[in-house]
């Protein structure tokens, strides 16, 4: 009982920080299609403080401020700005946070921890804020063991390891939200975080229900902003999303956060910027993207001290496979591993759609054994020999005996197939006894 009344009393501590004695306010001096400015609130206001305005005989607005100059204050809607008038009263709001709890476990929010079903949410104690500070680089552990994900692929040739962050790059529909279901319900983590950033509502409704499904949202919570919305609720989805992981993982918990896309976000974040008069350059991205996508990401892997772990898998969007177009390029070099999901592959039945060639792991060689890790390579190379000589194979100009290890690329290459369509019933022992017998070997040891 005197943890509850306690628990009872941070929360209404927190709900009391947040509260401001006065309101400042201000007016609004211009109004454009997709931002306003507002005068006399420039001594006051702060990047990245919320507005809130007040049209004549219209439901107040909400906003946010992307830049500030002697002249006023530059924010964007988080709606439309349909009915604001220059005089319109606008004020600045108290800071933007939630406070993520166990309540949350099982539910759909928005951008702004709004329950998206209709029923109440009970928040939790502790205030956590939309940004923030990664643990100290100097103090966060290393990345943990191996994780069990429930595809032999990852198991084996991909391999997760706890408070590692991948990439899963891909286009349009090649299997990303099926792969990304099965690893909200196969990896082992404590509580799921799922991110939807700008999915049409229709989706979002059908990934929870039928992708997702009752087992994984029995310890998930969803965090989505669908298409038609802002790009400043888009982007708050993201933080948001983060900002739940890091509080389950201050409790010392595992999380497992997918966020589905940091295209989306990206994209988004360049409405935002641009609109903030930022100048664009890498196609179109500001200069600025490449921090957004390093600081975000960055919050999510091993913890510090009695912390927990937060283990992140980030979908990326690549319109032709293009691996090297600036968001995908950009998150690449800020994550511990990339797989990368390719059409062709889909096109003729096999799921997931996983280039091996294409993709790494960069928790290996450390989270294997030597023996796995000697599997590992002599996979790799096979699946490597196979693709390079698929021409000639595919047109019989290859004659048998020709070459020795063409001639082991040809035999492995249909259990390898195999191998990475097929789940992990037996866990990664199972999968690495399966890659074996694929090669012709003996069952490794595990590590």
């Amino acid at each position: 009982m005197r943890s509850i009344v306690l628990k009872s009393l941070d929360a209404l501590a927190s709900e009391l920080d947040r509260l401001t004695p006065l309101k400042l306010w201000g007016r609004v001096s211009a109004v454009g299609a997709a931002s306003l400015r507002v005068g006399g609130l420039e001594a006051a206001a702060r990047r990245g403080d919320r507005l809130r305005v007040a049209p004549q005989g219209r439901p107040e607005l909400l906003a946010e401020i992307v830049s500030l100059s002697p002249e006023g204050a530059t924010a964007m809607w988080f709606g439309t700005g349909e009915g604001v008038a220059v005089g319109d009263r606008a004020w600045l709001e108290p800071q933007a946070g939630v406070r993520p709890g166990p309540a949350w476990i099982g539910r759909v929010v928005d951008a702004f921890g709004a329950p998206l079903d209709g029923r109440p949410l009970a928040d939790g104690p502790a205030f956590a804020p939309l940004r923030r500070a990664p643990p100290p680089a100097a103090q966060r552990r290393a990345l943990g063991a191996r994780l069990e994900t429930g595809l032999a692929v990852f198991d084996t040739l991909l391999p997760i390891a706890r408070g590692q962050r991948i990439g899963l790059f891909a286009g349009s529909g090649v299997g990303k939200s099926t792969l990304l279901a099965q690893l909200a319900r196969g990896v082992q983590a404590d509580v799921v975080v799922l991110g939807l950033i700008g999915e049409r509502g229709r989706e979002v409704r059908d990934f929870i229900e039928n992708v997702l499904g009752p087992e994984g949202m029995k310890r998930a919570v969803v965090v989505a902003a669908t298409a038609d919305q802002s790009p400043l609720a888009k982007r708050q989805a993201a933080w948001l999303a983060t900002a739940v992981a890091e509080t389950f993982r201050d409790e010392g918990r595992h999380v497992l956060l997918l966020l589905d896309s940091i295209t989306r976000f990206a994209e988004a974040h360049r409405e935002v910027a641009l609109a903030a008069g930022e100048a664009p350059s890498l196609r179109a991205y500001p200069p600025s993207t490449a921090h957004a996508i390093a600081s975000l990401v960055e919050r999510a892997g091993p913890g510090a001290g009695a912390q927990g772990d937060v283990t992140a898998v980030y979908s990326v969007l690549v319109a032709g496979s293009d691996m090297e177009e600036p968001v995908a390029d950009i998150t690449r070099g800020a994550i511990d591993g990339h797989v990368v999901l390719e059409r062709t592959i889909a096109e003729r039945g096999r799921y997931p759609a996983v280039d091996v060639r294409r993709s790494v792991s960069r928790s290996l060689p450390g989270c294997a054994s030597q023996a796995e890790n000697a599997l590992i390579a002599r996979a790799r190379r096979l699946i490597s020999v196979y693709e390079d000589s698929e021409p000639m194979i595919r047109t019989g100009l290859y004659a048998a005996g020709a070459d020795p290890e063409v001639d082991a690329a040809i035999a492995a290459h249909g259990p390898l197939e195999a191998l990475i369509a097929a789940p992990a019933l037996q866990g990664a022992a199972g999968a690495f006894a399966t890659l074996a017998a694929a090669l012709g070997n003996q069952t490794p040891r595990s590590q």
